[in-house]
């Protein structure tokens, strides 16, 4: 598997027909994995703060968190939490209080100076601030700056200490217990927002999960379902170790000085065609805020950051094309919700196959869909001399689908590859399977290959692959990565929601990719 080329070109295929291809792309970075190296003096210098520096502001940053914890808990006393009414005198002594106190924990922790660009709208001008990119626990700061609602996880509430600052901001919490919160949750919002500026406004970090700051990933369109004018905020972080991912409380404390850029734009007001169409909407504000921070716009999504964090044995590279993949399959609405009944479907039509490759109509024809432009991106990452082999698609969806199981994905791949006569696989079909699975170009397995097949037979059964795997949990770290390029250490993967402000509040209603699925089944 590779990743698609910017442009076309023409070739011929085995057979001698004329074909599109795309040639191979630079690699690019993906947007959940974080690389942070560090040279000897970094480390010298890490190692130093942490036995000077690192525990003085963290026992200083914890004392202004108990410090505000008794003035939040009785601001909040007593107050509604289906109507907002003015603000007394002494709750806005509080508020001023709350703002000194939650000023100095982030001086505290090295954040000596914070760039404030632009003005913030008022409520009654843009009742909801879209956030991004959202990579840290820092990006708390501009909620306490502002002190604006936000939108966040219902079990973020019953944190101790934190939990009580956050119920003074009334925030709009999303219940996982709840099937109909979000739409729950998209309702409150718009009243709040249809409110006339009455209500605080709502901090809403769209992209629905963190990311490395190299790009903005899909916005979920659940922030613009309202309808309402939207104010960008763009967050610079010039510090290269606040974008670290684990152990960032250490590292960044761990900095004499660390600072924060928070720009706000210009209010955004939607036309009529976008207040119809959120997803629109959404992909509009994106846009404005990517020129802003000079960073590309990718349509990778929160599922696509799942898929990369999943903790099967297999786990992924940073260089991976299985991102790509699952991209275009979710942009066909290609996806199942019916998985294992599906996969099982298409592993035995790949399988009757008989190792025929496919040309671009003939594939177009295996999954049941039309010839598109987006069909031809995902026919050129499997593109082996104008042809593509349906096992591997079968692969990858498998790996897209259950990206934790791996097992059943490697069951799959060897039923679709196995020799009839004795259920076995030789060495280059294990390639071709591991490929696949890892959606890499390159791969050497021949060290897995010889530790399984103990008995030197030239071939490997899945029962024997199963049983080695068990035995095994961490094959591929190793008897994989330490040979390949891509499989370096020092990356890390960022974690979904690294501070419960961003949950995904997107109706069911409004899940295009859904009702593409559904479609597609209608027509199948």
């Amino acid at each position: 598997m590779r990743l698609r080329g910017s442009t076309r070109c023409q070739g011929a295929d085995a057979r001698g027909r004329v074909v599109e291809r795309r040639p191979r792309a630079p690699p690019f970075k993906n947007p959940f994995v974080h690389e942070l190296r560090l040279g000897a003096l970094e480390k010298a210098k890490l190692a130093l703060m942490t036995v000077t520096l690192f525990p003085v502001r963290l026992f200083f940053a914890a004392f202004m968190m108990l410090l505000a914890w008794p003035f939040a808990f009785v601001a909040s006393l007593g107050r509604s939490e289906e109507t907002v009414e003015p603000q007394c005198w002494w709750r806005r002594c509080v508020d001023v209080i709350l703002r000194v106190i939650m000023r100095a924990m982030w001086f505290a922790g090295g954040f000596h100076w914070m760039t404030v660009k632009g003005q913030q709208a008022l409520p009654a001008e843009a009742p909801i601030l879209t956030l991004g990119p959202h990579s840290s626990y820092f990006d708390a700061i501009p909620v306490t700056m502002t002190m604006a609602s936000i939108v966040m996880k219902a079990e973020s509430k019953d944190i101790p200490v934190w939990g009580t600052l956050i119920k003074y901001i009334r925030p709009v919490f999303v219940s996982r217990s709840d099937q109909d919160s979000r739409r729950k949750t998209v309702e409150e919002i718009k009243r709040r927002a249809q409110s006339g500026g009455d209500w605080p406004q709502i901090m809403i970090f769209p992209e629905g999960t963190c990311t490395n700051r190299s790009c903005l990933i899909t916005f979920k369109p659940g922030a613009f379902i309202p309808a309402v004018p939207v104010q960008p905020v763009v967050l610079r972080y010039p510090n290269k170790m606040v974008r670290a991912p684990f152990k960032i409380l250490w590292l960044t404390l761990c900095q004499l000085h660390n600072r924060v850029e928070i720009e706000f734009l210009p209010v955004y007001r939607p036309s009529e065609e976008e207040k119809k169409n959120p997803a629109l909407f959404a992909s509009n504000v994106r846009q404005l805020m990517a020129k802003a921070l000079d960073v590309p716009v990718t349509d990778y999504s929160f599922e696509d950051c799942q898929l990369a964090m999943a903790e099967g044995q297999l786990h992924l590279p940073a260089d991976t094309g299985l991102l790509e993949f699952a991209r275009l399959v979710r942009g066909m609405g290609l996806k199942p919700g019916n998985t294992e009944e599906v996969l099982q479907e298409y592993g035995e039509k790949a399988r009757k196959l008989q190792n025929e490759k496919l040309g671009l109509q003939d594939f177009a024809q295996y999954l049941g869909i039309q010839v598109s432009d987006t069909l031809r991106d995902m026919f050129a990452l499997f593109d082996e001399e104008g042809e593509v082999d349906a096992r591997e698609y079968v692969i990858a969806l498998s790996v897209v689908c259950r990206p934790s199981k791996t097992l059943d994905t490697i069951k799959l791949a060897f039923k679709m590859y196995e020799a009839e006569e004795d259920c076995a696989i030789v060495e280059d079909d294990l390639m071709c399977i591991l490929k696949t699975a890892l959606g890499v170009s390159d791969l050497n397995v021949s060290h897995l290959f010889r530790a399984i097949d103990v008995d030197d037979k030239g071939k490997i059964t899945f029962d024997e692959f199963k049983s080695f795997a068990e035995e095994h949990p961490d094959f591929a770290k190793e008897y994989l990565y330490p040979e390949q390029t891509g499989f370096q250490t020092g990356m890390e993967t960022l974690s979904d929601v690294a501070n419960g402000f961003c949950p995904d509040i997107t109706p069911e209603e409004h899940d295009d990719h859904r009702d593409l699925w559904q479609k597609n089944c209608k027509v199948n």
